[in-house]
């Protein structure tokens, strides 16, 4: 009998390549977006698309009352790393006030399985070059907080027994389906391998490198880039895990290596063979200058190997999906 599985913000960028993977390996889906930032069109057809807030307690009690499910994926929520320095109230009402909401009417539903959806910036500026899941948490902006606090949340009530949880830890994500189902469409990205493929494809003019005076070997900030298939399949083998199993993992989601703005950059000027023009802006509060993962937590308890560890690959997948929605 196939299983159930409920997505929260199933219609955004990674959501809608996790239910992919799920409707590939045989899951039926149902997600629950309000559409806000969602996209329709990203919506697989095989799946079920209820438009909703997690926050609309009627509704979402209705869904659970008339289905069982195994699992939950929570993807919904705000991310933002910008936004959240202006509007950090906001922040915290989305990403935890509505969020805690949502599950305490799952678990009120008998639904306690839940694949949480967090961040690598929850450890602000490590000490470490490569940060593992035990290093010490610092958020360094609100959209950390608000996802460390809905951790912390999780953790208090798996003691209690209420839920079993599996918190993936995302670095970057970049990149598209390569079977070009979907991709990342936000009009308003902050994400640099988005923008450059928007300069790559004429719709922007030049990229702002956020600050170059950071304390790294060319001044600009090092982040460790996954490629969102490779993180889809992630979430596919944590579910199998979690729905198999009464214990919860917190797990790092990146590959162990690091490429600074330039480097970027640099490799799409090798795709293209020519320079994407960019500008020097200021730093932008909240960010960190390094986050690289030590992903080994994760690799070892499931003897997993990256299909996509490739950067030039990665920036391909997008570039191409920027042609497609061009």
């Amino acid at each position: 009998m196939k299983k159930n599985i409920l997505v929260t913000g199933g219609a955004g960028y990674i959501g809608s390549h996790v239910c992919h993977k799920l409707l590939d390996d045989g899951f039926n889906v149902t997600i629950i977006d309000n559409l806000i930032t969602g996209n329709r069109e990203l919506v697989p057809n095989k799946a079920k698309l209820v438009v909703c807030d997690i926050s609309d307690e009627k509704k979402i009690n209705k869904i659970l009352k008339e289905n069982k499910f195994d699992l939950v994926m929570h993807f919904a929520g705000l991310i933002r790393v910008d936004e959240s320095v202006k509007e950090p109230k906001k922040y915290d009402k989305f990403n935890f006030e509505k969020a805690k909401l949502f599950l305490d009417i799952c678990t009120k539903n008998n639904l306690n399985k839940i694949i949480f959806s967090s961040t690598a910036s929850v450890y602000g500026n490590p000490d470490n070059q490569r940060v593992s899941e035990d290093d010490p948490l610092n958020p360094l902006n609100p959209y950390a907080a608000s996802k460390l606090k809905f951790e912390n949340f999780l953790i208090e009530e798996s003691k209690e027994d209420k839920i079993d949880y599996v918190i993936l830890r995302y670095f970057n994500v970049a990149g598209a389906d390569e079977k070009m189902r979907t991709g990342l469409t936000s009009n308003y990205s902050t994400h640099l391998i988005k923008i450059a493929s928007e300069v790559a494809t004429g719709k922007r003019e030049n990229i702002i490198i956020n600050g170059d005076d950071y304390k790294t070997y060319d001044g600009t900030a090092v982040r460790d880039y996954i490629h969102v298939s490779d993180l889809a399949d992630i979430h596919l083998i944590s579910g199998k895990y979690l729905m198999a199993n009464k214990k919860s993992h917190i797990f790092n989601c990146g590959y162990g290596k690091g490429y600074s703005v330039k480097e970027v950059i640099k490799c799409f000027n090798e795709i293209l063979d020519k320079e994407i023009l960019y500008k020097i802006g200021p730093r932008r509060p909240g960010d960190s200058k390094m986050l690289v993962s030590n992903p080994d937590k994760f690799t070892n308890f499931f003897l997993w190997k990256p299909k996509f560890n490739d950067l030039k690959y990665i920036l391909t997948t997008a570039l191409k999906w920027e042609k497609k929605i061009k």
